[in-house]
């Protein structure tokens, strides 16, 4: 049983803590875990915004109904409809047959495919608003980010801007449920790393999204994931804007693929030399122990990337090389790439970094380095010389 959990005006959080999944979407690691959030809005007619993943729809309708009471459910939202946030649908349906579904037309598109509904439904289009009789609601369509029907509800009363996955972040909610009543900052790096994997590739479409919303005064954001920002709304919508406009830090993320430590030693080598240089923000990551996820949120704070690889079989290691093509496909831009690695018995690894670089957008500094086997004088000065040109770059 759980006390009310009031955002304000009326609207209460009533969202469930997964500590369970391993990893989200099957891919990327939670290790603290995620929450499914959504609201009750209890007007004169009442309004569920989201739904949550199937395993949690239990939770989801004992929450619900210790705020509804005995009282109708006359609306249900869907501001997104993956599954992680429309899985509990049919439950809902099944306990409250006469609700009315809201969403655009993709999203009823999408919940006949996922569930075969055939329901009462809403269509809003951008802009539309819902009268609930003591406020109204109004709806503005975010396409792709970062699915194609996804929005937002905004409540004129509180200020309440419902954002779907836009200004989430992986993390349970440990008691706190509200900027206000935590450490916020806590949750700024795993923030960053679902922008960085799930969100950022459609970076161009988030800038569209927070240009539709910009002028609304916004009292709280309440994403569908991580923590309710009442307290400073700004905080996290400064965030959004900052990393789906590819702003970066001055610093470099190394990544190597090594498996006798030669191409290692090399990304230590370039580390040290970069902080002679003056750079303060280095860090190395092993790609065939730290999660892609990671690599690429680091990757996304800053501006210089350095990428080495053994060859293996003509080619990279192959953790490099699931890095590279997850890189591809990311949407990250603007950054300052360095390359290096080891030519072993038949190279490859170096060469297949250059290719990936050719395709990327990335500017490439100095030239690539090849060892042959194990470091030289003449590879040690080729570092230098890369380290050098990577830090004044960064502070250009």
């Amino acid at each position: 049983m759980n006390k009310k959990i009031e955002v304000k005006d009326d609207i209460y959080y009533i969202g469930v803590n997964d500590r369970r999944t391993e990893l989200f979407e099957n891919l990327w690691p939670i290790p603290y875990g995620v929450s499914y959030n959504a609201y009750l809005i209890d007007d004169e007619k009442t309004v569920l915004v989201e739904t949550v993943e199937a395993r949690q729809a239990g939770l989801l309708l004992e929450h619900l109904k210790e705020v509804l009471g005995d009282k109708p459910l006359d609306y249900l939202v869907l501001d997104h409809v993956e599954p992680d946030h429309s899985g509990s649908l049919k439950d809902v349906l099944g306990a409250y047959p006469e609700v009315c579904v809201v969403g655009n037309k993709k999203t009823l598109g999408l919940i006949e495919r996922f569930y075969g509904f055939d329901g009462i439904f809403l269509e809003v289009k951008n802009g539309d608003r819902l009268d609930l009789g003591g406020r109204e609601l109004e709806f503005y369509l975010t396409p792709m980010v970062h699915w194609p029907e996804t929005m937002m509800t905004y409540d004129l009363k509180s200020k309440c801007l419902f954002s779907g996955d836009a200004f989430g972040s992986f993390g349970t909610l440990d008691g706190a449920i509200f900027d206000d009543e935590m450490d916020a900052e806590r949750y700024v790096d795993e923030m960053r790393r679902y922008f960085s994997n799930i969100v950022g590739k459609y970076s161009g479409m988030v800038q569209r999204a927070l240009g539709k919303i910009g002028g609304l005064e916004v009292g709280a954001v309440c994403p569908t994931h991580g923590p309710v920002w009442r307290g400073n709304p700004e905080r996290v919508i400064g965030l959004y804007d900052l990393w789906s406009k590819q702003e970066a830090e001055e610093g470099v993320v190394i990544v190597f693929g090594s498996m006798y430590g030669h191409t290692e030693s090399m990304a230590d080598r370039l580390a040290r030399l970069l902080v002679e240089e003056g750079v303060t923000n280095v860090y190395i990551f092993d790609a065939s122990k730290t999660h892609m996820s990671s690599i690429i949120s680091y990757a996304w704070k800053y501006k210089g990337l350095m990428l080495g690889s053994c060859a293996y079989n003509t080619g990279m290691l192959p953790t490099m090389d699931a890095l590279c093509r997850k890189l591809a496909v990311s949407g990250l831009e603007n950054r300052l790439l360095g390359i290096f690695g080891n030519y072993s018995w038949s190279g490859g690894g170096v060469k297949s970094l250059e290719t990936f670089a050719e395709e990327s957008s990335f500017e490439v500094i100095g030239s690539s380095i090849e060892a042959k086997s194990v470091t030289e004088q003449t590879d040690d000065e080729k570092l230098i010389a890369l380290a050098e040109n990577m830090a004044m770059r960064l502070k250009a």
